[in-house]
């Protein structure tokens, strides 16, 4: 959240240092447009250094160059030396979000996997108004520089967690080298899949953030110009943000590309009903309530649906998910901004056809791949178990022996009395019951060797 939420920062900053550096609100947007241009650009990088060199070895470089980058900002003294080091930061705080995701892919159980992937999505959307709300206390408290220099002390702060509890990625893990893994990216994108799953995620975050930027410069009345109430409206949305990790063993159990299509509908249908409130304001937090939970559920499952189609490759995919969710969200206030003349509604109403073609950019993900035919074998799968109950050993009956000599005479055999085989109180030998023809056990100094083999005669006396 604390990295994500530095793009969000300077909304909150724009009024004090528009008039630290002598200029308009208008133009410090600046630093926030070439911040998401540069964190989108970072992604592309960070994602291929992730499969080349492991999640943690990219988050400790990245947090490291973050935190000066972060506290160069706080020193800058003009607006045109703000701009480019607002984009040298988001360059390097676009390290930490493609790494955290590919590391969850990499590192937590699948049963876990769920509920981490919400967890890190949902900080990422809650970072917009958290963020904001704690800039906007800390500026009108000690000045708006002290949020740069304290957000670089909790970078500088982080590093010794991630270097203490993430684990390693054995390096090397793309073949061919890191101009292999850069490579990865264009093949992924040739893919129609995951082309289509990329402009899903851009439709959704144009959504979100046109959402957000018409409630400001085209809402109801009752919210439109009045800062404090449009902090509350967005504040409203955080319950959402802790309650769906929390529906994650439930909503689990849909596969992720029928859960992202569910939450796509679900969330254009109460963009659609919001466009009907008017000005009830109570009814609109309601909406934006649902609005914002079904967002929360459609991110994790589209990067869930990534990943299952580019097993090879996570890191450039999750860098191509987070590339396409900045792009998503640079063009929000531009498509808010252009439809102004439709005021509140229509802007509502677009941004849920919006939702509608996102929905349907999932639908081709949702078929399932051909199943892989062996080219040669039996006819039965190998994995398949034998058809019927299983074979079971046949006891065949113990019956007399014979000698593979010629016939011993009475009493002895080769010299030697052969020793006799003692009768069960019963009167059966106990190794000898089921014997052919009831034979019966021998004994005395008479009895003769028997074989092994079936229809093997006796010579000598037998006793009677």
């Amino acid at each position: 959240m604390l990295m994500v939420g530095q793009m969000y920062t300077v909304l909150a900053l724009l009024h004090p240092m528009a008039t630290e550096f002598g200029t308009t609100p208008g133009q410090v947007t600046w630093t926030a447009t070439a911040f998401g241009f540069a964190y989108a650009a970072g992604f592309l990088f960070a994602g291929p250094l992730c499969d080349r060199y492991g999640p943690r070895a990219v988050i400790t470089v990245g947090l490291t160059a973050a935190t000066a980058s972060t506290a160069a900002v706080s020193a800058v003294s003009d607006l045109p030396t703000a701009v480019v080091l607002r984009s040298l930061q988001g360059l390097t705080a676009a390290t930490f979000a493609p790494a955290a995701l590919s590391y969850v892919v990499r590192h937590i159980a699948p049963r876990h996997r769920g509920t981490s992937l919400t967890c890190v999505t949902s900080g990422m959307l809650a970072a917009a108004v958290v963020v904001q709300v704690g800039a906007q206390a800390v500026a009108a408290g000690i000045g708006w520089r002290a949020v740069f220099w304290i957000s670089a002390v909790l970078m500088a702060l982080n590093l010794f967690p991630v270097r203490r509890v993430l684990r390693p990625t054995p390096r090397g893990g793309t073949d061919g080298g890191l101009l292999q893994a850069f490579a990865a990216m264009p093949r992924l994108l040739r893919q129609p899949r995951l082309g289509a799953l990329c402009l899903s995620t851009v439709a959704l975050m144009t959504a979100f953030v046109s959402l957000y930027t018409a409630v400001a410069i085209a809402g109801p009345p009752t919210v439109t110009g009045d800062a404090t109430a449009i902090l509350a409206l967005r504040a409203s949305a955080l319950p959402a943000l802790i309650a769906v990790p929390l529906l994650v063993p439930v909503l689990g159990r849909l596969p992720a590309p029928l859960r992202a299509a569910l939450a796509f509908t679900l969330a254009s249908f109460t963009v659609a009903t919001g466009s009907f409130l008017g000005d009830h304001t109570a009814m609109l937090a309601l909406a934006l309530l649902l609005f914002v939970a079904a967002v929360a559920v459609a991110a994790p499952a589209v990067v869930e649906t990534i990943n299952a189609n580019a097993p090879q490759a996570r890191g450039a995919a999750v860098a191509l998910y987070g590339c396409s969710m900045f792009i998503g969200a640079s063009l929000g206030p531009q498509l808010a901004g252009a439809l102004t003349g439709l005021g509140f509604d229509g802007i509502l109403l677009v941004v849920a056809g919006v939702l509608l073609l996102g929905a349907s950019l999932i639908l081709p993900a949702m078929r399932h791949p051909r199943p892989v035919t062996p080219a040669a074998g039996p006819a039965r799968s190998a994995f398949r178990p034998p058809q019927g109950p299983p074979p079971t050993a046949v006891r065949r009956p113990l019956l007399p022996r014979r000698t593979t000599g010629p016939p011993a005479r009475a009493g002895t055999a080769a010299g030697r009395t052969p020793r006799a085989r003692q009768r069960s109180p019963s009167g059966a030998d106990a190794g000898h019951r089921g014997a052919s023809d009831g034979a019966e056990a021998l004994s005395g100094p008479a009895a003769e060797t028997v074989c092994r083999n079936p229809g093997a005669t006796i010579s000598g006396p037998v006793p009677s």
